[in-house]
Parts: C-alpha cells; sequence; structure tokens
C-alpha cells in the first residue's frame, strides 16, 4: 500500500508496471486518473492550485486505504496526489487498486475516489476569466461518499 502526495507529475504506466508485476496471485489491476479540466461551474479555467497539510494529509490518504481493504479484497493499492500548481490536462491523482477478482479492484478503486473528493484534506483555488476562486464541495460529491 502506497501513498504519494507531490508536485511533480507521474508515470501511470510505470506505477501500473510496478504494481502489476508485485504479485502473481494479482487477477485484476483497476486505475483511475483525475485531471485538470478548463472548466467548471460554467467558468473557463486556467489553473488550479492545490494545497494540503503535509503529514494530515497522507495519514488521510493512508485511512482511505485501510478502509478500502477492510471492505474489499485487495492485495495492493496506490495513491498518487499532486498539489501547487496545475493547468488543464496535467494529472491531479491515480489511484490503484490490485486484487483477484475484478469486482473488488473496480468497487474499491470507485469507493476510494468517492472519499478523496471529499475527506482528504485538499484545498482547490481556480484561475478563471473572473479571477481566483475556492471550489467548493459539491452536493453530488458528498451523495456518492454517503452511498458506501
Amino acid at each position: 500500500m502506497s501513498v504519494k502526495v507531490q508536485t511533480t507529475d507521474f508515470d501511470v504506466g510505470a506505477e501500473v508496471a510496478v504494481m502489476r508485476l508485485s504479485s502473481a496471485n494479482i487477477g485484476a489491476l483497476v486505475s483511475f486518473v483525475g485531471q485538470v479540466r478548463d472548466f467548471n461551474d460554467g467558468d473557463n479555467v486556467t489553473s488550479m492550485f492545490l494545497e494540503h497539510y503535509p503529514g494530515m494529509t497522507e495519514k488521510a490518504l493512508s485511512e482511505i486505504i485501510a478502509q478500502a481493504k477492510a471492505g474489499w479484497s485487495i492485495a495492493d493499492a496506490t495513491i498518487i496526489h499532486r498539489v501547487g500548481e496545475l493547468k488543464p490536462q496535467d494529472q491531479i491523482v491515480l489511484v490503484l487498486v490490485a486484487s483477484v477478482h475484478r469486482q473488488d479492484a473496480f468497487a474499491a478503486c470507485e469507493f476510494m475516489m468517492d472519499q478523496l473528493k471529499t475527506n482528504a484534506p485538499f484545498w482547490k483555488k481556480e484561475q478563471t476569466q473572473n479571477g481566483l476562486r475556492w471550489v467548493e464541495a459539491k452536493a453530488s460529491d458528498e451523495a456518492a461518499r454517503q452511498r458506501w
């Protein structure tokens, strides 16, 4: 199980290869990659700045993995989340989940993303044509988290 919070980009293929080759018992590997869009709430977005509390953020991400491991039979999981200034099409987050069977990998990956959107201590500020603004939590993200 691995958690990384970093300013640098990540190589999805390299991360998948490391996890895929870590055990002959892995029958499924599911990944989610989130990236910066060039729009949000009807406005063009030219950049996004993500802030976090070092130490606290990694602890929260590790707890999300622990919850997924308690809920599903998973062999391994990784969360990589970027912070700092990001531009449209930059990768923000990678969630990888490996398991013996695909059902557990899919469900655990979806659970982890739903938890990340609401429970991870990140703060996002967008630069739009109308200036800077903080990104507010969405009711749909909370509803997704609540279904678990």
